[in-house]
């Protein structure tokens, strides 16, 4: 049996300072306040990041073989031990591939980030095209939606097109959680997409109808609907401070998910999509955004520091939330019988300092 002790340990029923964390065979057996001299560090569950195309140089929609495990040791300097490798739009005959070496990526042994399945962004989408190639966006498929393989666990869909709702539950049907997202939906579209089971809104503000005092839009539906959670890319570039914090104050603790969105920016590349990083974010050569070079601890950080938001709610938004919203048990939180999934953050900058996986530090 390992013991962790720390000046601070994020649980779910709030923060223990300090605190100690009993692991053994890779799981938590105990969590308990302590005393004495501890690690000034704060201890958190190890992060969970639904919307990841890519990191530094390497591009989940080609990477193959040795490019895993470089992904691998990307994401655990960050913290995060759960992740959704993720897709953007192309030709629908293009998927089949990229899902196989996700599926096989998904099925090696050994103390490495769980990949818990994949995202979908696109071809599907509404009429908020963003970076997505314009040609390649296409109305909802049901046959094609109704055969993915089974790593397929988040789409996001547009809803606007009159046969997304048909499409909605057929996902739903399928186990697969549903976000929407690129789409110029009004509130009552937004509204239909929600009551057919969708439970995400992807990329909150981006890429969607804004909130207008006499035309509320997607914006408005995903402040204001309890029943769907939303995403958020808090780079402090994708969405303002203020925006941050406005969502944040109108959404319930277990209805915000922070992301990365993130991108092989050194790579130039999203799947087929050509970008150039202006040394803030990746852009399109006419300036559109298209995706982030984000990493989780630092959205955390971005959370806290800028807008405001609690350590404990800013942590499960990137850890316990993402975990409940995609069914997953075992992870996401510091709680008794779940894997020893951990990260520890630096009390100052809230960077990511070591990372634990089933009780395996894995990094730091």
């Amino acid at each position: 049996m390992t013991v962790e002790l720390a000046s601070t340990v994020v649980t779910p029923g709030g923060l223990l300072s300090p605190g100690a964390v009993e692991v053994e065979d890779g799981r938590i057996v105990a969590v308990e306040p302590t005393s004495g001299t501890v690690p000034y560090r704060i201890l958190a569950p190890g992060l969970v990041d639904l919307q990841v195309n890519g990191i530094d140089d390497i591009d989940v929609a080609t990477a193959e073989g040795d490019d895993w495990d470089r992904l691998d040791e990307l994401l655990v300097a960050q913290g995060v031990t759960a992740w959704c490798p993720t897709l953007v739009t192309g030709p629908p005959d293009g998927y089949a591939k990229p899902l196989a070496r996700i599926a096989e990526a998904a099925e090696r042994p050994g103390a490495r980030p769980l990949i818990i399945g994949a995202h979908l962004e696109g071809p599907f989408l509404g009429s908020r095209h963003g970076a997505h190639p314009h040609d390649l966006v296409i109305p909802a498929d049901l046959e094609w939606l109704a055969a993915l393989p089974e790593i397929v666990c988040l789409v996001t869909l547009g809803a606007e097109d009159a046969a997304t709702g048909d499409a909605i539950r057929s996902l739903v049907d399928q186990g697969v959680v549903v976000s929407i997202g690129h789409t110029g939906a009004d509130l009552a579209q937004a509204h239909d997409a929600i009551d057919a089971g969708a439970r995400l809104v992807t990329h909150g503000y981006n890429a969607m109808s804004a909130l207008d005092h006499r035309a509320p839009g997607m914006v408005g539906a995903f402040l204001t609907d309890d029943r769907v959670t939303v995403s958020l890319i808090a780079d402090l570039v994708h969405v303002h401070p203020v925006a941050l914090d406005i969502a944040f104050r109108c959404k319930p603790a277990d209805r915000v998910v922070l992301v990365s969105d993130a991108v092989a920016w050194r790579g130039r590349r999203v799947g087929a999509i050509d970008i150039e990083h202006d040394g803030t974010v990746p852009r399109l050569a006419d300036g559109t955004l298209a995706g982030s070079s984000l990493v989780l601890d630092e959205a955390i950080a971005n959370v806290v520091h800028h807008c405001g938001v609690p350590l404990e709610r800013a942590v499960a938004s990137a850890s316990s939330v993402p975990a409940a919203l995609l069914d997953l048990d075992d992870c996401g939180a510091i709680e008794v019988g779940r894997s020893a999934d951990l990260v520890a953050l630096d009390p100052g900058s809230l960077r990511c300092t070591t990372t634990w996986i089933a009780g395996q530090q894995v990094h730091g």
